[in-house]
């Protein structure tokens, strides 16, 4: 007869009832942990006003009132020496470290000398110095994660809309109302355990993680089923819910959730669960016993080849000797 540990002495409060295959219930909003992965996405990448320009930044110039044949209506390239080229009829104008509104100036000056009335509009199509944030980030065992030259930001114990509004908030110091997208690339704290009895040869511990939709058989799966060494002693071992001093413990029926398709013991795997196989009875009586005179035949056998030998070495001495 299958032996099932103990389960509670109290009966769970109505409404406490385990969750289970077609009565599955959503887990608690997901709340960061390390060493889980986000993936973040920056949607507005705009620096804080006023901004300077730098080498390598693209700018985009409009000019009304030029030359028929040499309009300025384009994306330039501040040059490595801070210039930009505005075409053979113009020359070039030295911009960088200058803000938007005194390029727009410097370059009407520029443009005032060949042009009657130049009507310059200048606007920073893209920042060299503004390194991109978008990418999968590690959130380390401090809690935070690293946006490189922006800084660490902390992240841990929050829901994706909180670390959402920290990151904004946060980047707020480097850039004009950023809008961030945050989304979980991997799951890697909240996990589950099984744990399969070895029969006197060693317990196996695999961790999973979880998404929140797992049954018993899911995790039966992350094994490949029941081994030579098991038993059909299933059981769900659960962290205590509040205000209970002892575990949950849900025994498992194989044969009804597998051959059957009964659902009543295919329980929804929880964050913390330990799903424990226990081991086949016999197999583990014979593992002991097999341990137990292990050492007895080794001292036999070794005793009788001490014996061999002596007779042997005995016979040789006989057979020189006559």
């Amino acid at each position: 007869m299958d032996f099932y540990p103990p389960s509670l002495e109290q009966p769970a409060p109505p409404g406490m009832a385990p969750p289970r295959e077609m009565d599955m219930r959503s887990l608690p909003e997901y709340r960061i942990e390390p060493p889980d992965i986000l993936q973040v996405e920056l949607l507005k990448l705009v620096p804080l006003p006023p901004y300077r320009i730098e080498s390598y930044d693209v700018v985009q110039i409009s000019v009304l009132n030029t030359l028929l044949d040499q309009p300025i209506n384009n994306y330039y390239l501040v040059e490595a020496e801070g210039t930009v080229n505005l075409g053979p009829a113009y020359g070039t104008v030295r911009i960088v470290g200058m803000t938007i509104e005194e390029a727009e100036r410097e370059i009407t000056a520029k443009l005032l000398q060949i042009l009657a009335r130049p009507q310059v509009s200048v606007q920073l199509a893209r920042a060299s110095g503004l390194q991109p944030i978008t990418g999968p980030y590690l959130v380390a065992s401090d809690g935070t994660i690293n946006l490189r030259q922006y800084g660490s930001v902390h992240v841990a114990g929050k829901t994706l809309t909180e670390a959402k509004l920290a990151i904004e908030r946060h980047l707020s110091a480097f850039l004009d109302s950023p809008e961030a997208s945050i989304d979980i690339a991997s799951y890697n704290s909240k996990v589950y355990y099984i744990i399969t009895a070895g029969a006197g040869q060693g317990d196996n511990i695999v961790r999973v993680p979880i998404t929140g939709n797992e049954t018993v058989l899911d995790a039966l799966s992350q094994v490949q089923g029941l081994s030579q060494l098991s038993s059909k002693n299933i059981w769900i071992a659960r962290p205590a819910p509040g205000g209970y001093g002892c575990e949950q413990v849900l025994p498992i029926n194989y044969d009804a959730i597998t051959r059957g398709a009964v659902t009543a013991t295919n329980y929804q795997i929880l964050p913390g669960d330990r799903v424990f196989i226990d081991d086949d009875k016999i197999i583990a009586f014979h593992s002991t016993i097999s341990k137990i005179i292990g050492p007895f035949e080794r001292f036999l056998g070794f005793t009788s080849l001490t014996a061999s030998a002596v007779r042997g070495v005995q016979l040789i001495g006989y057979r020189r000797a006559y």
